[in-house]
C-alpha cells in the first residue's frame, strides 16, 4: 500500500507501488463520500492533466495529507491502470478546522486532486483505474473506500475545476521570499526535536506551521510556534513507529505554513 504524503514535490510514483491489498472492503458509509474522474486533456508534452473530484455529504469533512493527529490522511491506489506508467497527484491548499481542541486539515464539502498521469503511449487513450481511500468526519470519523474506472482520451478539453485546483496550491519558497532555511535537531526522549527557522511576512489570521519528515514511519506532532517579526521558529517532536534510535535526512523535510487561505511549502532545510 502506498501512502502519499508528500507528493507536491512531483515525485513520479511507480504503478507498482500503488496498489492496494486483496484485504481492502468497501465501507458501508460509502454514501458520505462520493469520487468523480474528471477525464481532463492531453498536456503538449504527452502528460494527461486529469483529476479526482470528492463530493461529501454536507456537514463532512476529509483530510489532508498531514491531517493531524485525530484526522486519516488520503491513500490513493491506481491498481488496474492501463497505458500509464506513473502518475502525481497534487494537493490544494486545505483549511485547518478545530475538531474538540485539536487542529485537523483537511477539505469540506469537496476537494479536486489533480494527476498528472504519464502514459506508456501518448499517442493512445489511457485507462485510469483504482480506489482512494479517505477518512471523512464529522462528530465521528469513518474510513471510506471509493473505486473509480474511467478513459482519459487522447485529446481532451480543459477543464475548469482541475485548472482551480492546481492554481489554489501553495506558495513556493522562492514565491514567498523564503531564503535560508535552517532545522536545528535535538535529541529528546524516544526520538528526536526538530526546530526549523526562516523569515517570512506574516500571512495574515492564525498561522499554523505542518512539518513533515518525509517518512511515513515517523509520527510528528502539531507544531508549536514562534514568530518575532518576519521570523518564524516551529518545533515539533518527531518518533519513529518501531526505533527510538532513527536518522534523519533535512532534505526530506517539507514545511508548510497555512493560516485557512493561503499557503507557503517549503523542501528542505539546512543543518545551519
Amino acid at each position: 500500500m502506498f501512502e502519499d504524503r508528500c507528493m507536491l514535490k512531483k515525485t513520479l510514483i511507480p504503478l507498482a507501488l500503488l496498489a492496494l491489498t486483496n484485504s481492502a472492503v468497501a465501507s458501508p458509509f460509502d454514501d458520505l463520500a462520493q469520487v468523480e474522474v474528471l477525464p481532463g486533456w492531453r498536456a503538449a508534452n504527452g502528460d494527461h492533466i486529469a483529476g479526482l473530484r470528492i463530493t461529501l455529504a454536507p456537514g463532512w469533512k476529509t483530510y489532508w495529507r498531514a491531517p493531524g493527529d485525530a484526522g486519516i490522511p488520503p491513500v490513493f491506489s491506481f491498481n488496474g491502470s492501463q497505458n500509464i506508467s506513473a502518475i502525481a497527484p497534487h494537493w490544494p491548499t486545505p483549511d485547518v478546522f478545530d475538531s474538540a481542541g485539536m487542529q485537523t486539515i483537511g477539505y469540506h464539502d469537496s476537494v479536486v486532486f489533480p494527476l498528472t498521469v504519464h502514459s506508456n503511449d501518448p499517442s493512445t487513450p489511457m485507462q485510469i483505474s483504482g480506489r482512494i481511500d479517505i477518512g471523512v468526519c464529522e462528530e465521528i470519523c469513518i474510513p471510506v473506500s471509493l473505486d473509480f474506472d474511467a478513459l482519459l482520451p487522447a485529446s481532451g478539453t480543459r477543464d475548469s475545476a482541475i485548472t482551480a485546483a492546481l492554481v489554489d496550491r501553495p506558495m513556493t519558497q522562492a514565491e514567498a521570499g523564503i531564503g535560508h532555511v535552517v532545522c536545528s535537531v535535538d535529541l529528546i526522549e524516544g526520538g528526536l526535536g526538530v526546530t526549523a527557522i526562516f523569515d517570512l511576512a506574516p500571512l495574515g489570521g492564525t498561522e499554523v506551521v505542518v512539518v513533515e519528515s518525509g517518512d511515513a514511519n515517523i509520527w510528528v506532532s502539531q507544531s508549536r510556534i514562534e514568530r518575532r517579526g518576519t521570523q518564524i521558529r516551529a518545533s515539533v517532536d518527531m518518533v519513529h513507529h518501531t526505533d527510538d534510535s532513527f536518522g534523519l535526512d533535512r532534505s526530506d523535510i517539507t514545511i508548510t505554513v497555512l493560516n485557512g487561505q493561503r499557503a507557503v511549502e517549503i523542501h528542505g532545510c539546512a543543518a545551519s
